[in-house]
């Protein structure tokens, strides 16, 4: 069993891009967009993944989608079967376009109950059979039970910290009606970095700080994978665990250096490409590509 990964990504691009539909806590309308420079970082993105070996499926933005750059909430893939996402409100117009660029991949659709939440690839993890769950905020627990049915999963179901107002209460997003966190999808607060093999655990990076306590303590005692920590500083301002790991090489931001030597210690190469436009949608590096190739 080889232990490479992410071997084949979708991505589309940012023709669309805005932050006019804040639907996270990184949005604000009140900023400016430069899609130009977003593009840059698009490319960016890219030829690092290719650098790195992974090839790249590039199609074109859903159209007068602001989110559509943002591959990895499409769908969760495994083998021939994709399961679709449900995704708040601002993101609707994007799946019928993601339903039928999965179907050109000859993937076999499955749908989640219509008032079900998914998040997709955002807020489930694979790493070998376990599926690193999120929920609470994109995601429903019924969900990723539903994803994991079709698509042979063992969940390890988990919940990030919410976002809260300064009066300390959970935060509503205004324009979704959903609960809101920092870490809005796992994908920013886990990554994995390696699968497991017959001889080897898969190994992971996670931010403890951005769970909440019981997923916490039931992260840090879970045997199946080695794990490395993340800052909550790295994990928040440097958007540090939204990476893209071959299980060889870590497509990963500049600006997360603790992380990133932890990487290099445990003998992964590296490679940073400077990303900031795309944070103003809540995204980086793992946001814009969907991995089509789990097995």
């Amino acid at each position: 069993m080889t232990n490479l990964i992410n071997q084949t990504v979708l991505m589309s691009g940012v023709d669309y891009f805005d932050d006019t539909a804040a639907i996270n806590p990184f949005m604000d309308e009140t900023l400016s967009v430069d899609r130009a420079k977003a593009a840059d970082e698009h490319i960016q993105i890219k030829n690092a993944l290719q650098e790195a070996g992974v090839t790249v499926i590039q199609v074109n933005p859903p159209t007068d989608c602001q989110d559509g750059v943002y591959t990895a909430n499409w769908a969760l893939v495994r083998g021939d079967k994709a399961v679709m996402s449900n995704l708040p409100n601002a993101r609707e117009g994007e799946m019928p376009y993601a339903e039928q660029i999965l179907r050109i991949q000859g993937k076999q659709i499955f749908h989640v109950p219509d008032e079900l939440r998914f998040s997709g690839q955002g807020d489930a993890l694979p790493c070998g059979n376990f599926l690193f769950c999120g929920s609470g905020y994109r995601s429903d627990p019924a969900a990723h039970q539903y994803a994991a049915n079709i698509l042979g999963y063992e969940i390890i179901q988990l919940q990030t910290i919410p976002q809260l107002d300064e009066a300390g209460h959970p935060v509503i997003n205004s324009f979704s009606g959903w609960a809101d966190s920092p870490f809005y999808d796992i994908d920013l607060a886990i990554s994995i970095l390696r699968a497991p093999t017959d001889t080897q655990k898969g190994l992971i990076a996670w931010c403890p700080d951005a769970f909440l306590p019981e997923s916490r303590a039931k992260l840090a005692a879970f045997d199946g994978v080695d794990k490395i920590t993340v800052s909550l500083k790295e994990a928040y301002d440097s958007f540090a665990c939204n990476l893209v790991s071959t299980g060889e090489t870590v497509v990963m931001g500049k600006h997360a250096p603790e992380l990133q030597a932890a990487i290099e210690a445990a003998g992964l190469k590296t490679i940073t490409p400077e990303i900031t436009e795309l944070t103003k949608g809540g995204g980086y590096i793992r946001c814009t590509t969907l991995t089509l190739d789990t097995i």
